[in-house]
């Protein structure tokens, strides 16, 4: 949140560098907190706040408690330790007239030699730690201080309120060291080195604080009021400029990108034939998103939707409607799927979701007029749909032979209109889909952000030939951290999928350690009870095999090898699947496994998006601790897809209390998948809303929490105040300030990704 240099081209203040402003030996130690610049130091806020706390006398400390005591030092020193762990120790013995008191502290030797230098006998200080006796002795250890000579009365009392700023510090850099460089770059500044860029309107309607005065109050609060105050203007500010980057974004999306306008189906369309062949009924919430799609795919404006459903809510089917409104009247679908597992589950279920749906006879093709705002009636006999919508299903992954991908190739480049589902084969220049009209991600927290926009960025072309951007509809089941941050941020239209279709069934979710053998022992009973009532049992392994990997990781090959030893599941055949396999082997073993030859299928997170095994009843997930919760709920998502009653056992060795064993816990309290979405986000944090990073390790928005609805609704004051200031000024010429601020704010990779959005 850095401004950029003041106006003509002078470097201001706080984009000098460290080592100007603080000097070489300070700046060294902090670029080692990846601190560098003015603002660096200023946007490094305190993590907590302490205070004093109310004065005690000696002779009233008791021990095992926290105080703060008035003193004054008698003599004070430091030495070395003799094991260097700690590197020195600082004993100073202190009285309050009546009784004497050792004080300890420990850390660096040049810390403490500091520490020693203020601590001159007679010195008066405020020392705060927790007491304890040793040999008799009264004892205050891991103390803090702060010297009171020179302060007068008014000054002492004030410091007694005031909260004391802790920061993420390190051995080498302490949190003291840290509070000393903040104050003396804080000390320097001026209004002018700190320009305003929030609107003075929006100050004054949300009653924020002036930026510089946030920061005063930020690193220097005269008491708690101040720095929630302040940390609510800085939070805002964050906000606020993510809101309006995206809203920048989506701005230069509607002036500049193009798409073709796909009308919306009528009685006699495809998408119609394929709603009165479904097998089963359309789920009220599957209409109305299927609705919100269709408007969305009827405009010139490119669609940007992110479809989220638990798992088993029918996306897909979903999806398939979306694709047949663009295939239906000549277009070409894309649908991008992380596992050739995954894709070839996807072309089985279109194919047999279109098997009923025959020749479409009496109407004309809307190809050359899209766009146009044609509204014409659909397609009836598209080159080759005569015999059948299911034969228009493409599949095409790396595994599969030269001759079989050449057809396909050869097909798409034609532009013969279709849906072709593939993995990352289908990000080859060599693919060519001259009518695309809709790209679906499919478990979308698979692919990156430049792999998700490939296809997107190749498009198509108008009937003017002006180059055309695709619709893009994404999926996902489990929202990871980042995802819900970014569904929170409003960065694509949501749609959400609520329930689950008829027929299906909750699954019951057991944690069992691996200590209890006798309830390891159990579950192996209990799957050939599953198995003999004519269900199927996956047993899923971290790895494949325990001689490439970490032997103590439940692998593959070593538990197909002890369960077909195991007496309790006598006479029961295993199979195998693993990412190993080349496509036929995966195919023939998913299909063994379907038809019940081999009714227990042990394997990898191969299976964990998108294997739809209508009679798997029971989940076995070894070393459960070693899985996300993303993949967990994926994985236990595999099986209850019927009304048969399911189960998953998450087999652990987690030690109770870690954060794998609450990851664990969060995963057994609830089968919904946005409160587990909600519960990763607080265990890992929101990740790096504008990056690229999906973890919660780099992160720009270290003051929103998306899970607070306080924060929330500080994100939705944000919206609003950021479509404003776009909307009438979209390229911010009338606020260079917030311009040059946002211009710092977004790295490469940030923008790289608001451009790719």
């Amino acid at each position: 949140m850095t401004p950029a240099a003041s106006a003509g081209g002078e470097i201001g203040l706080l984009e000098r560098s460290l080592e100007r402003l603080l000097g070489k030996r300070t700046a060294t130690a902090l670029a080692k907190l990846d601190l560098h610049t003015g603002w660096d130091l200023l946007d490094y806020l305190p993590k907590r706040y302490e205070t004093w706390g109310q004065l005690s006398s000696l002779d009233q400390l008791v021990a095992d408690e926290e105080v703060t005591v008035q003193v004054q030092v008698i003599h004070a020193q430091v030495r070395r330790t003799m094991s260097g762990r700690p590197p020195a120790i600082l004993q100073a013995l202190v009285t309050d007239g009546l009784m004497e008191m050792e004080v300890v502290m420990f850390g660096a030797h040049y810390q403490l030699s500091n520490y020693a230098h203020q601590l001159q006998p007679d010195t008066t200080a405020i020392f705060a730690g927790k007491t304890k006796f040793r040999g008799g002795r009264l004892q205050l250890t891991g103390a803090k201080f702060q010297v009171l000579d020179e302060l007068s009365e008014t000054e002492r009392q004030a410091l007694m309120a005031r909260p004391i700023p802790i920061y993420r510090a390190s051995e080498a850099l302490p949190s003291w060291r840290l509070a000393k460089a903040i104050r003396m770059v804080l000390d320097q500044l001026r209004e002018t080195d700190v320009p305003e860029y929030v609107p003075k309107k929006i100050l004054a309607k949300r009653r924020l604080l002036g930026l510089l005065e946030a920061y005063r109050q930020v690193h220097e609060p005269a008491d708690s009021s101040q720095w929630v105050r302040a940390r609510s203007r800085l939070r805002y500010n964050q906000a606020l400029l993510t809101q309006v980057a995206l809203a920048s974004h989506r701005a230069d999306v509607l002036a500049s990108e193009h798409a073709i306008a796909w009308p919306v189906p009528k009685a006699d369309s495809l998408r119609s034939q394929i709603d009165a062949h479904l097998p089963f009924e359309l789920t009220d919430s599957q209409v109305q998103v299927g609705e919100q799609i269709a408007q969305d795919l009827n405009k010139t404006v490119p669609m940007q939707r992110l479809l989220q459903g638990d798992v088993g809510a029918g996306k897909t089917v979903v999806a398939l409607r979306a694709m047949a409104q663009v295939v239906g009247q000549g277009g070409q679908c894309a649908l991008l799927a992380p596992t050739e597992v995954l894709a070839a589950q996807h072309v089985s279920s279109l194919k047999r979701l279109l098997s009923q749906v025959g020749p479409i006879n009496g109407a004309q093709s809307t190809k050359g007029t899209q766009g146009k705002g044609a509204q014409g009636a659909e397609l009836a006999a598209l080159p080759g749909l005569e015999v059948g919508a299911a034969d228009k299903v493409y599949l095409l992954t790396a595994s599969m032979s030269v001759p079989a991908k050449r057809a396909v190739l050869a097909k798409l480049a034609s532009g013969e209109s279709a849906i072709v589902v593939g993995t990352h084969a289908l990000l080859s220049d060599t693919v060519q889909l001259p009518d695309l009209g809709l790209v679906v991600i499919d478990e979308q927290h698979r692919f990156g952000v430049a792999q998700r926009n490939v296809l997107r960025e190749r498009g198509s072309l108008d009937p003017s030939g002006a180059h055309t951007t695709p619709h893009l509809l994404v999926m996902t089941a489990t929202p990871i951290p980042r995802t819900v941050a970014m569904t929170v941020f409003g960065d694509l239209e949501i749609s959400v999928l609520e329930g689950l279709p008829a027929g299906r069934t909750q699954v019951t979710t057991h944690l069992v350690p691996w200590e209890r053998q006798a309830w390891v022992q159990a579950l192996w009973r209990r799957a050939a009870q599953e198995i003999a009532g004519g269900g199927r049992v996956f047993v899923v392994c971290p790895s494949i095999d325990s001689e490439t990997s970490d032997a103590s990781l439940a692998s593959v090959n070593d538990w197909a090898q002890r369960l077909a030893k195991e007496p309790e599941l006598s006479g029961i055949a295993i199979g195998t699947l693993t990412g190993r396999m080349d496509g036929v082997e995966k195919e023939n073993s998913l299909s063994n496994f379907i038809q019940g030859t081999t009714p227990l299928l042990v394997t990898t997170t191969v299976v964990e998006v998108g294997v739809d095994v209508s009679d798997a009843t029971m989940m076995v997930i070894l070393d459960a601790e070693r899985f996300g919760l993303s993949q967990l709920h994926q994985l236990r998502g595999r099986v209850g897809r019927a009304d048969k009653p399911a189960i998953c056992m998450a087999v652990t060795g987690a030690q109770v209390g870690s954060p794998a064993f609450h990851r664990l816990k969060a995963f057994a309290s609830t089968t919904n998948g946005f409160e587990l979405a909600e519960a990763d986000l607080r265990l890992r944090s929101e990740g790096d809303v504008l990056g690229s990073s999906q973890s919660g390790r780099k992160r720009n928005l270290d003051l929103l929490q998306v899970t607070d609805s306080e924060h929330v609704k500080v994100i939705e004051q944000a919206r609003q105040d950021a479509w404003q200031i776009v909307k009438a000024d979209p390229q911010l010429e009338q606020a260079p300030a917030l311009a040059q601020v946002l211009a710092r704010r977004l790295d490469e990779d940030s923008q790289a990704f608001l451009e790719k959005s």
